[in-house]
């Protein structure tokens, strides 16, 4: 079985938080080249979006393997020091615990892997989030394996028409639920356009079984129980076959739907598809931004990347994007650009609830 495992964190940024250092990426192809070069990882690719680190990596090894999350985590660890040197915004900011224990899970990287029986021809799309939270990719998932609107195989491909079990997970309580699609659309809805409290981990094909999806469903708020930045989530997709098609899973991207996240992961805005090159958020810290690198898989191999959003057909969405940012910016400090109340318990609303608790009166 070969496990494709996509790890990610946010170990300083350059310049702020709009981007990355070419020094963080050098050092992060080091330490895979030298882990492939020992039989760890049979093949990687090391991207980013905004100032987040992406490892994407093969190997054989199943998913939570202890050699790949530390190879990670020290990966990691090397590129803060790497941001300490050199002044870097934030440097080492998702890394909330001292020791590596067994897997990166609760430790602030976020993580996203499938085991697959790779097939005659194997495409993928890893996602890559800056400036946005987990669940953020909640709709996208829904119309790739659930809209016949968008994913026209639903309706006129035998391998799609039985179509796809979403794995939820409640990302508050810890607890999670399974939903068989299109019969329990109506019940899924119900929590998926919830997306700060619940998150699709993952999807699978009710024809073969097969994994056709995994999104990471860190809530780094949660983890560290105080504000220290977006969880700036990742997902794999499977693509074409079973699944649906490269262009299928694309389309929802041509919508900047909003997401929470942009300045201070303490506002609502419209999430826009762009190249890599143009993956460097700077405008209020955003707009929030999603790039897409396509691989096709060969005995384990990324023959890749493509950089499938660097594409004029998303144009029309990166300025939708645009106008919307513009509008939401308007509203200064009110909601709906800023989060609801109860969504910014880790920033200074309890300090100043707290402040004022004895100046409140009863009405009369």
């Amino acid at each position: 079985m070969l496990t494709i495992s996509v790890i990610k964190a946010d170990v300083g940024g350059y310049v702020g938080h709009s981007s990355m250092h070419p020094d963080l990426l050098a050092t992060a192809e080091e330490k895979l080249t030298q882990a492939k070069q020992a039989g760890t990882l049979i093949d990687f690719h090391v991207s980013h979006c905004g100032d987040d680190l992406f490892l994407v990596m093969t190997h054989e090894r199943g998913e939570l393997d202890e050699g790949v999350h530390r190879l990670a985590w020290d990966t990691f660890l090397a590129g803060t020091e790497v941001a300490k040197k050199l002044k870097l915004y934030g440097a080492g900011q998702d890394l909330l615990s001292d020791a590596f224990s067994g897997n990166i899970r609760g430790m602030g990287p976020g993580s996203a892997e499938m085991e697959i029986e790779e097939r005659t021809s194997e495409p993928i799309l890893v996602f890559m989030a800056d400036k946005t939270s987990a669940g953020s990719f909640n709709l996208p998932l829904y119309k790739m394996f659930a809209d016949p609107f968008n994913t026209a195989g639903l309706v006129i491909a035998e391998a799609l028409h039985k179509g796809f079990t979403f794995e939820v997970h409640d990302i508050v309580n810890h607890q999670k639920v399974k939903f068989d699609c299109p019969e329990e659309i109506y019940d899924a809805l119900v929590f998926l356009g919830s997306p700060a409290h619940y998150a699709v981990k993952a999807v699978y094909s009710r024809n073969t079984g097969e994994v056709a999806a995994v999104s990471s469903t860190d809530k780094l708020s949660l983890i560290a129980g105080r504000y220290v930045g977006k969880d700036d989530p990742t997902c794999v997709v499977r693509t074409q076959g079973d699944f649906p098609a490269v262009g299928e899973v694309l389309e929802p991207f041509t919508f900047p739907a909003i997401v929470e996240g942009w300045m201070r992961g303490s506002h609502q805005g419209p999430w826009m598809p762009c190249s890599i090159k143009d993956a460097n958020p700077s405008r209020f810290d955003g707009p929030p931004r999603v790039s897409c690198i396509g691989f096709q898989v060969a005995n384990g191999t990324l023959i890749g990347p493509r950089d499938m959003f660097d594409d004029p057909g998303f144009d029309e969405a990166r300025h939708q994007a645009n106008l919307v940012a513009d509008y939401l910016r308007r509203h200064g400090p009110w909601e709906p650009h800023r989060l609801p109340l109860e969504e910014m318990e880790y920033t200074t609303m309890p300090a100043v609830a707290s402040k004022l608790s004895g100046r409140w009166e009863p009405l009369e």
